[in-house]
């Protein structure tokens, strides 16, 4: 598990430069000529070197904090991963510290190398896709690293989550099980600074489901940009309305643009599900006090945090004791009113 963590002399060798120039470059750059600072910045992000601001300290000694990078903080199922998290760790003396990168890689690097920097004693993510640079500085750091809400087929240290593809997937099988024909799906953009890469991911399941069924996959839209949340769900319900208006049930990427899924279909007149069935994910609990209620695949969130926290325990206190690189935690479906075999 721990690694070889590079230092400022591998940064100086590689660069041909002195440690006064590297530190240079990373206090005061405008000191340093643009050819050199290059050459020095390059070599830092080969190596995915991290500068350590508590260089001062014991090597042995512990931070007590793991370092928590969500997509966003306004999203309740993050936000119980968090508490699941920090329920395990804090009786410990751990504490978690958080940030967020608005589903943006660039944001997620910079947010690991800043994280990095204070050592935490581990690095928990949401995800198994993450930019180049941030990758290397991953496997670079010398510390644990969990990616979570995900099942990359070759995590870093350990992924600890589900497979988003198969849950999209179960999502189309069971609309096509209603009976469902004309099924259409409302998913996060793939261009763009902000990649929902998870939500992808259950988009694709979703169309595999439909191809399977030897269904139309022409109304799986790909609209809205992240984080979606209701404003998204309803703008794009009303456009696909207008485009198919006979659609007869609709995958939403998430349980909150399937709110407002819910609430465009109310303001048209459309009765759910009696006209139109819908199917979000997430099980978030507005989605159980909606009307009608709505059908989702649930992921225990909170469960995703406590069996973080609980791996990561074993990590600091017992050493490396599980060979699993991952943890599937699973999924399943929740039925209620959203839903209803379809009418002939």
């Amino acid at each position: 598990m721990q690694r070889s963590k590079p230092t400022m002399r591998d940064v100086c060798s590689l660069a041909g430069v002195s440690a006064m120039t590297v530190s240079r470059v990373l206090t005061k750059p405008e000191k340093v000529s643009p050819h050199t600072r290059e050459k020095v910045l390059r070599a830092i992000e080969q190596l995915g070197y991290v500068p350590d601001d508590n260089a001062g300290s014991l090597s042995s000694k512990r931070s007590k904090f793991v370092a928590l990078i969500l997509p966003t903080l306004t999203n309740s199922n993050f936000a119980d991963t968090a508490q699941g998290l920090a329920e395990v760790l804090e009786p410990h003396g751990y504490r978690p510290l958080i940030g967020y990168s608005s589903y943006s890689m660039e944001r997620e690097e910079v947010l690991i190398r800043a994280m990095l920097a204070r050592r935490p004693d581990a690095i928990v993510l949401v995800g198994g896709i993450h930019s180049k640079a941030a990758t290397v500085m991953l496997h670079q750091s010398g510390i644990p690293v969990v990616e979570i809400w995900d099942m990359p087929r070759d995590p870093i240290d350990v992924a600890i989550g589900y497979s988003n593809v198969e849950a999209g997937r179960l999502a189309g099988q069971y609309l096509v099980s209603l009976g469902h024909t004309k099924i259409a799906a409302l998913g996060p953009r793939e261009d763009g600074p902000n990649r929902d890469f998870r939500g992808e991911q259950r988009i694709a399941g979703f169309t595999a489901a439909l191809r399977e069924a030897r269904l139309s996959t022409e109304l799986i839209t790909r609209n809205s940009t992240p984080p979606i949340s209701f404003t998204e769900g309803a703008n794009d319900m009303r456009d696909l309305l207008a485009r198919a208006p006979d659609v007869e049930a609709v995958f939403v990427v998430s349980d909150l643009p399937a709110i407002g899924a819910l609430m465009e279909c109310a303001r048209q007149g459309r009765r759910v599900p009696d006209e139109i069935s819908i199917i979000g994910f997430g099980n978030f609990e507005v989605g159980t006090q909606s009307y009608p209620a709505l059908t989702t695949v649930s992921v225990d969130a909170q469960q995703i945090g406590r069996r973080t926290g609980e791996y990561l325990l074993g990590l600091f206190e017992l050493g490396p004791t599980e060979s699993a690189r991952t943890i599937d935690l699973g999924f399943e479906l929740r039925v209620r009113e959203s839903t209803a075999p379809a009418r002939r």
